[in-house]
């Protein structure tokens, strides 16, 4: 067996086995048994312990001039294991990494399971995204913490079925076209949120087995809901019974104490120059996206991997050549791209990168890292920061929303607001709203507004749609008994009819990452903006209208781009959604007047606090070109 190996074991530690875990680890053979692969290069001796031996060492074999370990044993589906490693003398007790399903916290053990088998259903889906560019799509995501969306009547988790039940109908009613999962690889602490992670190659078992788990997938896939999750490359957790100097020296982290040590976040990094570290963490992107035909994955904590000074205390860390660039992470990025890309040309791959990194989602051969999305974080930084002003003293601050346009070509973005920022006393979106109840209800309709007719794909974490006002709580579900409150059941109708009008309007999505897409008319007024969202042809497009302050233009003038008829197709302060309208603008006819750059305009009574979305219904034909030479009659 260990020839047949070979050569897997040269391109693991070339660090291009992308499949790593087809071989590493347990995995069941044809006469029962299972073969065990571990991977510990400087350890004096490996062994296997576990159920199917009484927890006595089952010892492995060294495999020549690997660094591998190879075994078999008897085992039945489900036992649990360990990997016991010796160094200088002394018998540690790890986890294995390469483990498809682990014991319920506390204990660390993985179990016996080979890949688990699922039949699936989601063909139709696949197919269509291998035809569909995200580009040119609508994409409106729901951040999902498992955890917490919803819990048992006894207060306990949900399973992956009871979850898809819960939640799948919910976010399909809703309009979203995305969910994307904060962590569900296996991890140790619930107030981790999934981000300090131990099985990189299992769904926790906190919500069920691992074929619950492709189950829940393939639910969403039939429902016509992609699935994203959130992964985390750069760092893992520090206990020292599952990847820490897993074979008695610094295996899976940097031989450097102070480049492994994440003080950020408690953990320690990834040393991702590491050939075999690299085949590792590029198989767990795949098997998530092979084995369990996940659409995408959100990289986690991008900027900690491109800077060597991005954490606390590491100022003067600087690379061979004096820079503060992490060359490793940057190289780790690429092939991780590259690798993604080759096996699924589809697959969404978003950095979650807070700096101003250069060319995050361009091509690799053009100079970038080779993702496809970037968060646009500085976007939501000064937009909640804006909208978190008092409406008045925000005059001063328009510059908060408008430099935004200044840069929204720059990636490929999506608009993110993200559990980040409804926790750790940052208050939730409802709360950050100035005002009163009324007041703040307004703000946060006209906020979302601005997120969903902005260029730029969409984030909103559960519990935003319908104005939750306490924060997120990682231990509790939703405030579900806020919906028993008209306005918080106005917002969440408020929230559902905006996602339809985004999924059926291109011209809010078809063009995101174009500047044809986008043409602003009124930008240096100090506090309402206007612009017209433009589709893929000359008829088709939205006008935007928002009111930034609490005060009602009874005669407010709207530059439009063509002389017609239009229609108001959203009014946020309508009184179906928690506004005071109880008789809506509806026809609107061009009055001839030129305004801000555009050939003509409408009139309309801008609400107080408030946004409006304008569409074209009926439109003059569009003046003919001057040809030149031409001789026109007196």
């Amino acid at each position: 067996m260990a020839e047949d190996l070979a050569p897997w074991l040269y391109l693991f530690n070339r660090g291009e086995d992308f499949q790593s875990y087809r071989r590493f680890g347990a995995h069941q053979l044809a006469t029962g048994d299972w073969q065990f692969l571990v991977w510990a290069p400087h350890a004096q001796g490996v062994a296997i312990v576990g159920d199917f031996s009484g927890w006595q060492p089952v010892a492995l074999t060294p495999i020549a001039d690997t660094g591998c370990w190879l075994g078999t044993h008897a085992g039945t589906v489900g036992q649990l294991y360990k990997v016991q490693v010796t160094s200088d003398g002394t018998v540690h007790e790890k986890i294995d990494p390469y483990g498809f399903g682990f014991e319920r916290k506390p204990g660390t053990a993985a179990r016996l399971l080979d890949l688990p088998e699922h039949t699936w259903q989601d063909a139709k889906w696949l197919a269509h995204r291998e035809v569909t560019p995200p580009y040119d799509q609508p994409m409106n995501i729901y951040e999902l913490h498992l955890g917490s969306f919803m819990r048992a009547a006894d207060g306990g988790y949900l399973t992956y079925a009871e979850a898809a039940q819960a939640v799948l109908p919910y976010v399909k009613r809703m309009g979203y076209t995305h969910i994307e999962l904060m962590p569900v690889m296996e991890h140790l602490l619930d107030a981790s949120w999934g981000y300090q992670l131990m099985g990189y190659f299992a769904p926790t078992s906190r919500f069920g087995d691992p074929v619950d788990f492709l189950q829940f997938v393939d639910a969403a896939h039939q429902a016509g809901l992609g699935v994203i999750m959130d992964w985390v490359p750069g760092h893992f957790i520090r206990n020292t019974d599952v990847l820490a100097r897993f074979d008695g020296t610094p295996t899976f982290e940097y031989q450097d104490p102070h480049r492994a040590d994440n003080v950020r976040w408690g953990t320690w990094n990834f040393d991702l120059g590491k050939t075999q570290v690299r085949s590792f963490l590029i198989s767990s992107a795949m098997f998530w996206l092979d084995y369990c035909h996940l659409d995408g994955l959100r990289v986690d904590a991008v900027s900690n991997m491109l800077y060597m000074d991005y954490d606390a205390g590491k100022e003067a860390d600087r690379n061979r050549d004096g820079g503060r660039e992490n060359l490793e992470g940057q190289a780790f990025l690429k092939q991780l791209n590259t690798a993604v890309f080759a096996a699924h040309p589809s697959a969404l791959m978003i950095a979650e990168e807070s700096s101003a990194y250069p060319l995050v989602s361009a091509p690799i051969d053009a100079g970038g890292l080779g993702f496809n999305y970037k968060w646009n974080m500085g976007w939501m930084n000064d937009t909640l920061r804006y909208f978190s002003s008092d409406p008045y003293a925000r005059r001063a601050h328009m510059t908060l929303l408008t430099f935004s346009f200044m840069y929204m070509h720059d990636e490929q973005f999506i608009l993110p607001f993200s559990h980040d920022e409804v926790v750790h006393g940052k208050k939730s979106l409802m709360h950050k709203m100035p005002g009163d109840r009324y007041n703040q209800f307004a703000n946060l309709r006209v906020m979302f507004v601005w997120l969903m007719t902005h260029p730029g794909k969409k984030l909103l974490f559960m519990g935003g749609e319908w104005g939750q006002f306490l924060e997120w709580r990682d231990w509790s579900a939703l405030e579900w008994v806020d919906l028993n409150d008209p306005m918080n059941l106005a917002m969440q109708t408020f929230t559902r009819m905006l996602n339809k009008l985004y999924r059926q309007t291109p011209s809010l999505w078809c063009q995101d990452h174009t500047p044809a897409g986008i043409a602003v008319t009124i930008g240096d007024a100090v506090d309402h903006l206007s612009y017209i969202r433009w589709g893929a042809a000359a008829d088709d497009f939205t006008v935007v209208v928002l009111n930034l302050v609490p005060e009602e233009r009874a005669e407010f003038r709207v530059p439009v781009p063509r002389a017609g008829t239009y229609r108001v197709v959203l009014n946020t302060e309508s009184q179906h959604f928690g506004g005071t309208w109880t008789r809506l603008q509806r026809t609107l006819r061009t009055t001839g007047t030129p305004s801000h750059g555009q050939p003509d305009s409408v009139v309309v009574v801008l609400p107080a606090m408030g946004a409006l979305l304008i569409a074209p219904v009926a439109l003059a034909p569009p003046p003919l070109p001057v040809q030149a030479g031409a001789v026109t009659e007196e």
